[in-house]
């Protein structure tokens, strides 16, 4: 797991200039691509009232001055602010607003892309991961909705019963390996990170394919068949 300024000299060998404020990650590096917009955080944030607005106002201003360049999102995130102060102040409706205003970017010509570099957690990684168009994670990144042992004590599902399930269901399991055969990130990367990159920028925008993805690689068996069923409803 690479330090978010370590990871970023990796993706962008030409160059970058990535700000660290706090858990706050924010700049642009260059690829042979061109330049790309980095948002993100780091220290496996909480993403409460104050970071998820921050986060927010950079996205608007790469919209404002930035017409049409790649948004790289680097996710490391303990997920939502767990706190009094920022459940009071309505985090639910920040996230909210952070995750239109990716989709605001996405539909101003934006490519959106997102790169899991450490932890990836259940509503910070919803706003700040899943909204892209193409999602990525590091191969020793960590990816769960919610930890086995606090899922256990939630649904009163024995642990063990929760852990057999994991070996025979993607949904169920924790880590990287199953959220790429959901579907839910594309690929896995390793290597040569720059090139990685490179050829994800290089990608045409096709639409939401995890449903798609998901059925292909036997993680999710029946979702795009659903999906399919209802759009062709009368």
């Amino acid at each position: 797991m690479h330090d978010v300024l370590s990871l970023c000299n990796l993706l962008f060998p030409a160059g970058h200039a990535v700000r660290v404020e706090g858990d706050l990650v924010h700049g642009t590096g260059d690829t042979a691509r061109g330049p790309v917009a980095v948002v993100g955080t780091c220290n496996r944030a909480g993403i409460g009232v104050d970071l998820a607005f921050a986060l927010a106002g950079h996205v608007l201003e790469i919209v404002e001055h930035h017409p049409e360049r790649p948004i790289l999102m680097l996710v490391d995130t303990q997920g939502q602010q767990l706190a009094r102060r920022d459940e009071l102040l309505g985090n639910a409706g920040y996230l909210a607003h952070l995750a239109k205003c990716f989709e605001v970017a996405r539909m101003r010509g934006h490519r959106l892309l997102c790169l899991v570099y450490g932890e990836a957690v259940s509503g910070g990684f919803l706003s700040l991961g899943m909204i892209a168009d193409r999602t990525y994670a590091a191969t020793d990144a960590q990816i769960r909705v919610m930890a086995l042992p606090a899922m256990s004590r939630i649904t009163q599902i024995p642990i063990e019963d929760l852990q057999d399930l994991c070996r025979t269901s993607a949904i169920f399991g924790p880590g990287v390996g199953n959220y790429v055969r959901l579907g839910a990130v594309e690929a896995a990367w390793e290597g040569d990170l720059a090139m990685q990159l490179q050829q994800a920028l290089a990608v045409p925008p096709a639409g939401d394919l995890r449903a798609t993805l998901g059925a292909q690689r036997g993680g999710r068996t029946h979702a795009a068949q659903v999906i399919a069923d209802v759009l062709a409803a009368p």
